[in-house]
């Protein structure tokens, strides 16, 4: 099986189409079985408080026919017809669950690089019809076109010879499916030196303490509600720090963000210490049990060794309460801004213990190539990436999902060739 075919199925999952079969009907009997009868064995133990009546047991429907009296109103039985509409609801909310995450997840990436695929691989099209041949010509129109795309000047050099090897080694003398070589290739890279984990360091039974770093308009504050969002639907019990104490409206914005999400936010007034925040925050998350605490910062950078000091008081302050925290340090770049996003993160590197980047806006840029850069110079994991507005759009970072993205017109053709060849 060739390396397009294996990543396209592993992405995609099963078909939509072969799902359905089972999405409905079987799991919907399977649902109605399961909550049926525990309503049903439920129902004798049950009470129900009328003001007026008083508190009267609530007999089953068996015993209601066998002559127990019982006022109509004041009868709560659970309708089993109702409950299999609400399950048949759940479920069709609920698709990615029952099998189509990855084929969803997959479409998230495809749709947050549209601006990057239609810049980049239009181009790189429009190269593959100048030149019917592979030569030294057109790696180097190639190569200013990874760079254009901001894949960063390491990056294309290492893949550059990966593409001259490969193409040497199979003899290949035509660019028709170029592109998948190139996607093959960028996955290499990337994992290859993929040393830490993009899974959060999650401590299990104990409060996570996780701080977000990066200068003003990245998108660091709306990051933070995704991420809260995120947390909150697995499960967990979040508590944001409004840290962020000198930007004029920060705190009012991440306050903004946890009414939306559902999560308590410990603030002080502007112009507070922010180490001060961070102890009344790991205070309130200690004793109100939280599972995860996500700290905010100011991000000024024009005041770097300022903002750097105060970055290592609130370090200082976060370890001294809770040992070996923070757990995570993660870093918001803004993808739109490139090269910049990429000195950025080398001078918060400098003087923070950052343990992985959050990408955002990659949606909105047509140089979405920098994740390669940031990854192969920096050698700090991409851990998140923010695909959209929404609130489900910040996503875990995926090397294959988001090659995908950028090649996706290009791959999904150069398959179909192939499954046809294969079909005559």
């Amino acid at each position: 099986m060739s390396f397009l075919k294996r990543m396209k199925e592993k992405l995609m999952g099963a078909k939509p189409e072969e799902l359905e079969v089972q999405s409905v009907e079987t799991i919907v009997e399977k649902q109605v079985d399961d909550v049926i009868e525990p309503t049903e064995r439920e129902v004798a133990d049950q009470t129900v408080v009328n003001p007026e009546v008083g508190e009267e047991p609530i007999v089953s429907e068996q015993a209601h026919q066998e002559g127990e009296s019982q006022p109509k109103e004041e009868i709560v039985v659970e309708d089993p017809t109702t409950e299999v509409v609400k399950v048949e609801e759940s479920q069709e909310e609920k698709k990615s669950k029952w099998g189509f995450s990855a084929f969803s997840i997959t479409e998230k990436f495809k749709a947050g690089l549209e601006k990057t695929r239609d810049s980049f691989t239009s181009k790189v099209n429009d190269l593959v019809a100048r030149y019917r041949t592979v030569d030294e010509d057109f790696f180097e129109e190639l190569e200013d076109l990874l760079l254009q795309a901001d894949v960063g000047f390491e990056t294309v050099m290492e893949l550059m010879d990966k593409l001259r090897f490969e193409v040497q080694r199979q003899n290949i003398k035509d660019t028709s499916g170029i592109q998948s070589i190139i996607s093959e290739k960028l996955v290499e890279i990337y994992e290859s030196s993929d040393e830490e984990s993009i899974e959060l360091n999650i401590q299990d039974g104990e409060l996570t303490v996780i701080l977000f770093v990066g200068v003003n308009g990245v998108g660091k504050t709306t990051t933070i509600g995704k991420l809260a969002h995120r947390l909150k639907q697995e499960g967990k019990s979040v508590i944001l720090a409004a840290g962020d104490t000198f930007r004029a409206g920060a705190i009012d914005q991440l306050q903004v963000w946890g009414d939306r999400v559902g999560v308590e936010v410990i603030k002080q007034a502007e112009g507070s210490d922010p180490a001060a925040v961070m102890y009344d925050a790991i205070r309130a998350a200690k004793t109100r049990g939280a599972d995860v605490l996500i700290c905010d910062t100011a991000g000024r950078l024009q005041n770097k060794v300022n903002l750097m000091n105060e970055l290592e008081k609130v370090h200082r302050v976060i370890s001294r309460e809770i040992p070996n925290a923070p757990h995570e340090v993660l870093l918001a770049l803004d993808a739109t801004t490139g090269q910049n996003a990429l000195v950025q993160a080398q001078t918060f590197k400098e003087a923070t213990n950052v343990t992985g980047i959050v990408l955002t806006k990659l949606d909105g840029t047509a140089k979405g190539g920098i994740v390669l850069a940031i990854r192969n110079k920096l050698h700090i994991p991409v851990k998140f990436v923010g695909l959209g507005e929404k609130m489900d759009d910040l996503q875990p970072f995926d090397t294959e999902r988001y090659v995908y993205g950028l090649f996706a017109d290009a791959l999904d053709q150069q398959l179909a060739k192939e499954e046809e060849l294969n079909e005559q």
